[in-house]
């Protein structure tokens, strides 16, 4: 009779089905097909803009900054304040000139006063003027601004001095004209500086 070398030939069965589920789970694995290359992985939202919504408005720097906007209409608000009662003294100053030089319409007594108060006036608005300070980008405007009402303030005392003197009307006319021109002037680069703000001139 033949003699078993194994007698507990059962003991290997284990190890051969443990063997077989691993070889089943490699070939098993290998035939899943390939992720793409291509396959976007999203783990989350990216980056974004984080915009106002307070209801303001949002600047879009255009020159490398922001301008104030609230100090920007300040400073337009103050030069059409200006510039109206520059153009309202010019209209006074004139009709002074005008019916002092018209046969006496009005007396010296009552010219000499209202120049006075013309010419006092208008150095008020250059002072006023020289005191604002314009917005980043208006600074060329402003002194061009500066210098037409400076002018309108000097023809002034000008007019005055001329009516104060012997001299027949030569120079007070003169500085009356050159008041004038200021004034005129200083109306255009009122526009000027609008336009170079990016508001609408008329506005």
């Amino acid at each position: 009779m033949a003699v078993n070398p194994d007698p507990k030939p059962g003991r290997w069965i284990l190890p051969l089905v443990i063997l077989g589920m691993v070889a089943f789970t490699y070939f098993f694995v290998r035939s899943l097909p390939e992720a793409s290359p291509d396959t976007t992985l999203v783990s989350g939202p990216g980056p974004s803009t984080t915009l106002p919504t307070d209801g303001g408005t949002t600047t879009v720097p255009s020159t490398g900054g922001t301008v104030d906007s609230d100090a920007l209409q300040v400073y337009l608000g103050e030069l059409d304040r200006i510039n109206g009662e520059l153009q309202t003294l010019n209209t006074e100053l004139v009709t002074v000139n005008t019916a002092f030089d018209n046969d006496r319409e009005i007396e010296f007594s009552e010219a000499a006063p209202r120049m006075d108060a013309v010419a006092e006036a208008s150095q008020t608005l250059s002072d006023e003027l020289a005191a604002l300070t314009p917005p980043a980008g208006l600074e060329a405007n402003h002194t061009a601004l500066a210098e037409r009402i400076s002018l309108a303030a000097r023809a002034a005392d000008e007019a005055v001095a001329g009516l104060r003197s012997t001299d027949p009307g030569e120079l007070r006319r003169a500085a009356v004209a050159a008041y004038t021109n200021a004034v005129t002037d200083f109306d255009v680069e009122v526009a000027n500086a609008k336009t170079a703000s990016g508001v609408a001139p008329d506005a």
